[in-house]
């Protein structure tokens, strides 16, 4: 699916190199890890972690707690490329589909009513949740798999801070 494709390259470029990846690698050089082989299994685990971190943040904008996260979410008005409408594109009906054109983007309050309400009757929530859980168990598999020669504990510790986090 084109838009699930789309939204992988925005979260690869836009959250997990420059949040996740690069911090790590430059504090790997400075301490003297800079092994080509090193730094691949630090970058597979921290992009994993980054795009996790971003379906996240996604999820949170709409269906957080503002009073919890300290931000109102606006990705529904500001018509973003999120998680949450990659997955909505990926199981509407046609009828489905119609409603979310007609409200996705739009700042009317009861406009993104209609697509939060269209979000809970594709059961996104409980699909997120599913994801949620799969996903940190991969990241730890992977964790264990490339921290070989690397501290994994740093890595875990980084999953562990970011793993059901509420805002």
């Amino acid at each position: 699916m084109r838009f699930l494709h789309r939204y992988k390259a925005i979260v690869k470029y836009k959250t997990a190199f420059y949040s996740f990846y690069l911090p790590v690698a430059a504090a790997m050089y400075m301490a003297g890890i800079d092994g080509e082989e090193d730094h691949a299994h630090a970058r597979a685990i921290l992009l994993e972690m980054g795009e996790f971190f971003q379906i996240q943040d996604d999820f949170l904008d709409c269906f957080g707690d503002p009073q919890v996260t300290g931000k109102i979410g606006t990705d529904i008005q500001d018509n973003k490329c999120s998680w949450l409408i990659v997955q909505c594109l990926k199981r509407a009906s046609p009828e489905q589909r119609r409603l979310l054109e007609e409200n996705y983007g739009q700042k009317e309050v009861d406009k993104v009513a209609r697509v939060k309400q269209l979000y809970e009757d594709l059961g996104l929530p409980a699909i997120y949740r599913e994801y949620e859980e799969t996903s940190y168990q991969s990241l730890s598999a992977l964790i264990n798999e490339h921290a070989v020669r690397l501290p994994s504990q740093i890595f875990f510790s980084l999953a562990e801070k970011i793993y059901k986090r509420q805002k």
